[in-house]
This record gives C-alpha cells, sequence and structure tokens, in this order.
C-alpha cells in the first residue's frame, strides 16, 4: 500500500529535480535570516548562489548537535517565533537538550509524512493503533499520532509505562497495530507471558518499532513472541521526529527515505568525504520541507549505507540500511570498533538466552576490559552447573570470532536486566577516557 502515489513513486528524474528547487530555497532562506548559518557559509567560503546541482550539497558545512546546543533554545529557527505553534526537544542526557520547533504547515508535513510510514508498515483506516511511544517534548508519541488520525485510524494515546494496564487495553479496545520501541516490545512480550496471555488471543497484526538501532535478530524474536509484522521506522528529533524513512511491509529491506523533504548523504565520520552507494557510514540529512526549524548537512552518528535498488513496493525513493549503530555510541575495545548491536546479534543468535543484555566497560591498569551481561531463558536457568558453562563459554567464543575482542561473559537470572519502557540503555562505560 501507498499512501501518497503522487510522490512516493515520482520517476527519479523529476524527484530529483524537485530536491534541487526545495534545497536552492531552503539555503537562501537560512543564509538570509539566521545569522548562525549565514556565518558558517562564509566561513566555509559558500554562497547560496554557488549551488547549482545536487551535487553541490558537499560545498555547504555540516550542521552538528552541537550547532544546536550553541543556539539554545530558539537561536536556529528560521521563522518569527509567533509562527511556532510547537516546540518539542531531546531529553538532554549529555547537556542541555536540543530544541525543535513546528509551524503550523510543519505539523501538516510530519502528519504526511507519518501517514506514509503507517501506510507503508501495513496499517489503514479500521485499525486501533496502540501508541505507547512517550508523548510530551519527546517527538514520538505526537508525531506518530497524527500520521495515525490522518489516515483514518483510531488511536490509544497510551504513551510508556504501567505495562500490564497497556495488555488489557490492548485485549480490551482490541488494538490492531503497536507503535513503541523495539525494547519495550519485548518488555510487553515478556508482561504477557507473566500474565499467562496468549499474543494470539490479542488482535495485534503489527508493530512499527523505531527511536534506538535493533537486529534482525531482534525482530525474528519480536514477530515469534507478539505474532506480529515487526516494521523499522526511523527518525530524529533534529530532522522531524519519526517519519524520515521506513520499511514497507512488502519488502522489509531497507527504509524508504522520503526524499521529497529529505536529503540523504552517507560520509566517512572521521575526515566528512561524501561515500558512493553502497558503503557504509555516517547517515547525514538535509531538511528541504521544514519551515520553523531546516538544517542544513545534519549529522546524525547513525551508521548505515543508500540503496538505490529497486523495491518491489513501487516507491521510487533511495532506502537506507536499518541503522546498525552510533558512530558516537560506538565502544572502542583494545583497539577494536564494538557496536552494541553486534553484540545483540550474536546473543540473538544463540538459543536459551533472553534478548535483554548489558555492556559494561571498565579499565584494568592499562586495559580496557569489557562484560557482558546476558539474561537466560526460565527453562535453562535450573540446568546442571555444565550446561551453563557450555553456553558461558560459548556466547565468549562467538563474540571474539565476531568482533576479534575477548570479553567476559556473565549469564544472569531470569528478569534481572532492568527493563526499558523507552530506549533501552546498553552501555555502562566506567572508564575515565
Amino acid at each position: 500500500m501507498i499512501w501518497n502515489e503522487e510522490f512516493e513513486t515520482l520517476p527519479r528524474e523529476a524527484l530529483e529535480a524537485l530536491q534541487l528547487k526545495r534545497m536552492k530555497a531552503v539555503v537562501e532562506r537560512v543564509y538570509t535570516v539566521v545569522p548562525y548559518y549565514r556565518k558558517k557559509m562564509e566561513e566555509a567560503g559558500i554562497n547560496p548562489s554557488e549551488i547549482k546541482s545536487l551535487k553541490d550539497i558537499s560545498k555547504l558545512p555540516f550542521t552538528t548537535k552541537e550547532d544546536l546546543r550553541v543556539n539554545y533554545p530558539f537561536g536556529l529557527f528560521a521563522v518569527p517565533f509567533e509562527e511556532v505553534v510547537r516546540i518539542h526537544a531531546s531529553s538532554g542526557t549529555t547537556g542541555k537538550p536540543t530544541v525543535v520547533g513546528y509551524t503550523r504547515r510543519d505539523i501538516d508535513t510530519w502528519a504526511e509524512l507519518m501517514a506514509r510510514t503507517l501506510t507503508a508498515g501495513g496499517a489503514h483506516k479500521g485499525d486501533v493503533v496502540h501508541n505507547a511511544y512517550g508523548y510530551g517534548l519527546f517527538t514520538g508519541g505526537l508525531g506518530a499520532h497524527y500520521g495515525a488520525e490522518k489516515i483514518g485510524a483510531a488511536v490509544i494515546p497510551i504513551s510508556g509505562g504501567n505495562t500490564k494496564r497497556q495488555i488489557m487495553i490492548m485485549q480490551d479496545f482490541g488494538s490492531t497495530v503497536l507503535l513503541c520501541t523495539p525494547s519495550y516490545a519485548l518488555n510487553i512480550a515478556d508482561v504477557m507471558k507473566d500474565m499467562n496471555i496468549e499474543p494470539s488471543s490479542l488482535k495485534l497484526r503489527v508493530g512499527l518499532f523505531g527511536a534506538e538501532p535493533w537486529s534482525e535478530n531482534m525482530r525474528e524474536e519480536i514477530e515469534r513472541k507478539l505474532n506480529i509484522k515487526a516494521i523499522d521506522i526511523y527518525g530524529l528529533s533534529e530532522v522531524m521526529g519519526p517519519g524520515v524513512a521506513s520499511e514497507c511491509i512488502e519488502g522489509k529491506k531497507g527504509l524508504h527515505v522520503f526524499e521529497d523533504c529529505f536529503i540523504p548523504e552517507i560520509i566517512n565520520p572521521d575526515t566528512g568525504e561524501v561515500l558512493p552507494h553502497g558503503s557504509a557510514g555516517e547517515l547525514v540529512f538535509t531538511t528541504i520541507m521544514k519551515e520553523a526549524f531546516p538544517v542544513i548537512r545534519y549529522r546524525t552518528r547513525d551508521i548505515s549505507r543508500l540503496m538505490p535498488e529497486p523495491c518491489v513496493c513501487g516507491r521510487t525513493f533511495y532506502r537506507m540500511q536499518r541503522i546498525t549503530g552510533r558512530s558516537d555510541d560506538m565502544l572502542i575495545i583494545r583497539g577494536v570498533n564494538v557496536f552494541p548491536s553486534q553484540i545483540e546479534h550474536v546473543l540473538m543468535g544463540i538459543k536459551g538466552v533472553e534478548p535483554h543484555y548489558q555492556i559494561i566497560v571498565g579499565r584494568e591498569g592499562a586495559l580496557d576490559m569489557m562484560e557482558v551481561q546476558v539474561e537466560i531463558s526460565e527453562d535453562i536457568f535450573s540446568d546442571e552447573v555444565k550446561v551453563l558453562e557450555k553456553l558461558n563459554k560459548r556466547i565468549e567464543r562467538e563474540i571474539k570470532d565476531l568482533l576479534g575482542v575477548s570479553c567476559k561473559v556473565k549469564l544472569v537470572e531470569p528478569k534481572t536486566i532492568q527493563r526499558s519502557e523507552g530506549k533501552a540503555k546498553r552501555v555502562i562505560d566506567n572508564r575515565k577516557l
């Protein structure tokens, strides 16, 4: 299913002509009305009049989260404040939150993008959408909410938390579509099991999960435990919120980037060099439809690659590979680059291991030490010590085989690792770096 045939199936030539027109307009506008952008462009020796083709985007300076913090709270807004009708902000776990604003048209654009996202995932008018993304300053809840209403679905704005009540609501209200983080979906599945509720007794058909990296193995785990189709969606507050890219239920091989609203690039995270399609690197976005808070070449720190190959669904947008990690979440252990998603990939392929884990990094003398705490399932928890020792050694071996770095694995009792109602905290780094 496709929500907006006109734009989602545009011939490539027409799409790129539209992108160029919109890109030139937004670059000219921020140069004129946002002093910080004008200063950055002048320092880079670039004038908007020099933007003649899509490739010229590489001449423009990057925008980073630090730029947003320097201009906190409203220094990068590109419209008079009286035109701003909504303000969202990130959690601010590493300092001041990053603040984003929306005009009335921005909200309409966002709802359109989330309508496309939900439709791509198989949702439609008549569905009952159980929206367990967080409402409030976080963009997830309200972004998904407006999109679900736009397609004509009935929305349950339940937000996160109180998982037993969530399950009761799913039963009583007949929820058919679940929206939340993948780690919270697993939490819901675990609580359902504790309550002796069979997933097949619910009407849930599909789940659209985002806001944190997750592996293909975790998708299989969610689909098995909740008896649904699991779809990957992508967005971030600074670029729009959810609704930047989405898998389609027909393909489930990469996420379609809504390129009439965003221009994606992949760069070398160390040098800033633009990489060719198919290369893995850091994802960069330029917004070409936002009024209140446009961003130019925003460095997401998410690791992905762009895939131009056509999809069976008929959409002409390029797809991005599911996020494999974040360049700022990457751990360097004894000179080896380690992403939590790689460890998750190993764990999800081993029988007897639950999809709940935590990575603890420390230092003994000058040497980095990594411990992976892994929950084991109820059915093998009571097994003899030899069985558990064998499992422990297997996990250590497979992690070393994949990553090239050894670690200590600690098997822990079921339900020991703290559950998440939002983004899961996978890494505790105790090193003084």
